[in-house]
């Protein structure tokens, strides 16, 4: 039996099955066939459903200091959010002076979120990277300015001084757990949680509606400050609805999730700390990260915690996969309950796919079952889902429960445009962006690309074809598919290539800028396990693989549209501080070709530099 052909794990699926609606303008509508059911009016009403269900049951568990885990049940959970909203509403916070959270993922910011939730005072999660990685701070003050917070908190007021210092105004509270700042008025979380409650609490939760605020995300900002992308109540609770039609094992047997993914991202504050509440499951905040450093701490969480649901970028999953392969615990206890796995933001190399489905059927005798979609910030996120076992790397399938997708053509590619209750009304306090985001319809304009994989069938779902505004032109006029490109060099240079940053803009070829992964380290004896990417990178072996590669890559392009004749090894690590990457571990294509525009220069320069770039065999070099 073949990887390909072995059976799946047994899960429960919704119907994948779409209409499509042809247009004469050449547009086209695309519907799940599946009516959107009722969902909740308000975010914290499936909590109070299970308190009352399942009252002891854990919501959330944190390791304390020491290492042991500390569980917080749904039960305690109501009790300490209704404190906690009780203090909030005496501080008078509100859309015009909500709650900013700087700091990561743990239980208290989880109890503030939910309190401000429960009664209708929003609240913006900010990238701890916008903190404690930039000494100017500029992000954390674009988004003061912004949303001219009533209250901050940070779990630990020595971590975060510097940035509050910087970006938050003196006459602002602070709300710490540990710790305070001198000259500011800070108050202890403890404090907060004190307060006794008051009918104000249940008069505000009931004034909730669909259109209430529930909080402000912060896009990634790629080429501009980042913009305060409006979530509402009834955007988080359509899509937990349209999530659960489309996976409705999660009310046959309860999720536990050990996840690392930031909350201050839709696709973890949204989406999978929503799975856990609007179905009574389990979250283990897990305080790794996808990184060789920060997998350490996930490996050991993974190792005690058997989950039913694992969402990650495929980078931690690359890690995953290595450390499984010579982990008999660690792929016993993974795999041991593990219903689906759903890779996020960015694609899957089919060859990480083929070894993950083969870890599964050498320890539990079948494949997990793979999905993934395709959303963003702005639609809560859940909005195409490809909720099929047999899901193919690029496949992001059909929309979602309640979702209209609208395919309209955009210069030589389809974009994909979204209508529906899981989709921002706007940006805040930005109308102009708010106008230039929607179309004439309504629909919101993604700028991601699509197609269909079946022109007659359109319940086979979509392909993803990538960014529109990633592609650029050639000198000669020829488009460039960047998305296909990365994805094609990415599969080619499996397992060690993170990511690669395609060049040629105006110019009459196309190169690449290689990010290696620390799996490089095999491709030379001389290169020991941990070592640095500088080192990797000048390797003489690591740069012979690469040579080859480029080599490979050229003789199987049909044109100067897909044919790399030009690369070189990034020594540095794309950095989060300088936006050329997320928190999740995704590339910014945009950002790297403006922060890394003298190597693009040194890439295309008349003499190459022989230490550095490599070109196509044969290939003449042009000035």
């Amino acid at each position: 039996m073949t990887t390909d052909n072995a059976a799946f794990r047994a899960l429960s699926l919704g119907p994948h099955e779409a209409s499509l609606e042809q247009r004469p303008d050449g547009s086209s509508i695309m519907r799940s066939t599946d009516p959107l059911q009722d969902y909740p009016r308000c975010y914290t009403e499936p909590l109070l459903h299970w308190a009352a269900e399942r009252p002891d049951a854990t919501l959330l568990a944190q390791r304390d200091r020491q290492g042991q885990w500390r569980h917080l049940t749904y039960k305690d959970a109501v009790k300490r959010m209704q404190h906690l909203g009780q203090a909030l509403i005496n501080r008078g916070l509100s859309a015009e002076r909500p709650l900013m959270i700087l700091s990561e993922n743990s239980i208290e910011h989880g109890l503030l979120a939910l309190a401000a939730q429960h009664v209708g005072i929003p609240f913006a999660p900010i990238s701890p990277a916008y903190s404690l990685l930039s000494k100017s701070a500029e992000r954390v003050r674009h988004a003061a300015d912004l949303l001219t917070p009533g209250a901050v908190f940070a779990y630990d007021a020595a971590r975060y001084e510097h940035a509050i210092k910087i970006a938050i105004p003196e006459n602002v509270e602070l709300i710490f757990v540990e710790g305070s700042i001198d000259g500011r008025t800070c108050t202890p979380f403890s404090a907060l949680e004190a307060t006794d409650v008051t009918d104000q609490v249940d008069t505000a939760h009931q004034a909730i509606t669909g259109d209430t605020i529930a909080k402000f995300l912060f896009t990634s900002g790629s080429t501009k400050l980042p913009k305060a992308v409006i979530n509402t109540q009834r955007m988080v609770t359509s899509n937990q609805q349209m999530l659960l039609q489309c996976y409705p094992f999660l009310r046959e047997e309860v999720p536990v999730l050990v996840d690392w993914m930031p909350w201050h991202h839709t696709a973890a504050g949204n989406n999978n700390i929503g799975v856990v509440i609007y179905n009574g499951g389990t979250m283990y905040i897990d305080e790794g990260k996808p990184t060789p450093e920060g997998m350490v701490e996930t490996l050991r969480n993974l190792r005690e915690v058997p989950s039913t649901m694992y969402y990650s970028v495929p980078k931690g999953l690359e890690v995953l996969a290595h450390e499984m392969k010579r982990d008999p615990v660690l792929r016993e206890c993974f795999f041991r309950k593990m219903r689906l796995i759903f890779p996020c933001g960015a694609a899957l190399p089919a060859p990480l796919k083929k070894t993950i489905d083969e870890l599964a059927i050498q320890t539990v005798g079948a494949r997990i079952p793979m999905t993934t979609g395709l959303g963003m910030t702005e639609s809560a996120p859940f909005a195409i889902s490809a909720h099929v076992p047999n899901w193919q790397a690029g496949v992001i399938g059909i929309p979602a429960p309640g979702c209209d997708v609208k395919l309209a053509p955009c210069g030589d590619k389809t974009e994909v445009r979204y209508r529906g209750p899981n989709i921002t009304p706007g940006y805040w306090r930005q109308p102009d962006l708010t106008a230039e985001s929607f179309d004439e319809e309504g629909f919101f304009c993604s700028g991601d690309a699509a197609i269909m994989i079946d022109d007659q069938n359109p319940s086979a779902g979509l392909r993803f074809n990538g960014r529109i505004a990633e592609d650029f032109k050639l000198i000669s006029g020829t488009w460039v598919n960047v998305g296909a490109m990365r994805s094609q060099i990415i599969a080619a240079g499996a397992p060690y290539i993170h990511d690669a940053v395609i060049t040629g803009h105006d110019r009459d070829e196309l190169g690449m800028m290689i990010l290696l992964l620390p799996t490089a380290t095999a491709l030379s004896p001389a290169l020991t396990e941990g070592a640095p990417l500088a080192e990797i990178a000048t390797n003489p072996d690591v740069k012979a693989w690469a040579q080859n590669l480029l080599n490979q890559l050229a003789a199987q392009g049909t044109g100067s549209s897909n044919r790399v004749v030009r690369a070189l090894l990034l020594r540095d690590p794309a950095l989060m501080e300088l936006g050329e990457m997320t928190d999740k571990g995704s590339i910014n294509q945009r950002t790297m070709l403006k922060t890394r525009a003298a190597l693009v220069e040194k890439l295309y320069a008349t003499q190459p530099d022989d230490d550095q770039v490599m070109l196509a065999q044969p290939h003449s070099v042009t000035a």
